[in-house]
């Protein structure tokens, strides 16, 4: 993607400069934010579909509809959202029906339960067609990335990943930085999200914003449902993966000539794995360095995404910026409101 000027000044003198005090930026911390409180003169319709893995306790559905109700949405559940079908929610065509549903309601928000798995067994069966004449704000993550991407590559939609209702909100204590980012997002309300950003690459640059799970984006490389994305911010994120496992499936994104065609790609977060004896200091850091070394675009360290505690809600398919300055990455979703930094998100951002 091209560097673009404006009025003499690079896009990151200008964001810096419009929008942000890097003390305060260094100073947030995530616990240091506090719950979430607004008023709103009208609920957003939400509809709760189950595209992937059955929900084990149903009753954390009542949860999910408090909370999110607390959270300004009118919650509506659709009817085979607490079906069970082996692991699945329901058969592969009742689920990929479930999409249907969603579409022709009148929500305007379309919230995964879970992740899990499951996706990937109805993509070829959802009306695509159907979707793209209702158009929706469809919100999940994890297994949801495969949806995310298809509705990108089939229609040229946009969605988005962040929070889904179970494990975001069918608890009783609730991440209310998630919640925030999820309320502001749907309320197009959020415009540039910061986030400490140690040992990043200096980037510079906008494009369109894509990727998810990597194990999930992986999974569409060569099928119909992956999208074409030229010059592009790749932001990836996994669970239970060891490193050597993530740089197999960045090989395979590499020699598959994505990874060429992107400006900058951001790492999320990776979790729940174990290294071993036989790794001898070959580690997650490993995998950076071949990034760079390998692939040669700038990576940006940090991103609030993924199986973390912290999990922000971010547009698939959008153009936005991204820029980095003194280990403090900027993303900015939205440039039509320059001087008012009253919807400047700043994430200090400590998980491994």
């Amino acid at each position: 993607m091209d560097n673009h000027e404006h009025s003499g000044k690079s896009f990151l003198e200008q964001t810096a400069e419009e929008e942000f005090n890097n003390e305060q930026i260094v100073s947030d911390e995530a616990n240091d934010v506090p719950p979430y409180v607004a008023e709103y003169d009208e609920q957003i319709p939400l509809y709760i579909l189950s595209p992937s893995s059955a929900v084990a306790d149903i009753s954390m559905f009542d949860t999910a509809s408090a909370r999110l109700t607390d959270y300004g949405f009118d919650v509506r559940r659709d009817p085979m959202a607490d079906a069970k079908e082996t692991r699945f929610a329901g058969t592969d065509e009742q689920r990929a029906a479930a999409f249907s549903r969603a579409a022709s309601s009148g929500a305007e928000v379309v919230m995964a339960s879970r992740g899990g798995y499951g996706l990937s067994r109805i993509l070829h069966l959802i009306d695509w067609e159907l979707l793209a004449k209702h158009p929706k704000r469809y919100v999940g993550y994890s297994d949801f990335t495969a949806f995310n991407l298809a509705l990108l590559a089939k229609t040229g939609m946009s969605s988005y990943t962040g929070p889904a209702a179970i494990p975001d909100f069918g608890h009783t204590e609730v991440d209310e930085l998630t919640a925030e980012l999820f309320v502001e997002s749907m309320r197009d309300e959020l415009e540039i999200l910061c986030f400490e950003a140690e040992g990043s690459d200096e980037v510079d640059v906008r494009g369109t914003l894509w990727g998810g799970n990597l194990a999930m984006i992986c999974s569409l490389i060569g099928t119909p449902y992956m999208p074409k994305i030229d010059n592009g911010i790749l932001f990836i994120e996994d669970v239970s993966e060891h490193p050597y496992r993530i740089e197999r499936m960045l090989w395979q994104l590499w020699q598959a000539g994505v990874l060429a065609n992107q400006q900058a790609i951001m790492l999320g977060h990776f979790t729940d794995y174990q290294l071993v004896v036989h790794d001898n200091g070959f580690n997650f850091n490993s995998v950076i360095q071949w990034l760079r070394s390998v692939v040669g675009i700038p990576v940006v360290t940090g991103l609030p995404y993924g199986h973390g505690e912290v999990r922000a809600t971010l547009p698939i398919g959008e153009e936005v910026g991204l820029a980095t300055q003194n280990d403090i990455a900027y993303l900015v979703l939205k440039e039509h409101a320059h001087g008012d930094d009253e919807h400047a998100h700043h994430q200090h951002d400590h998980h491994d």
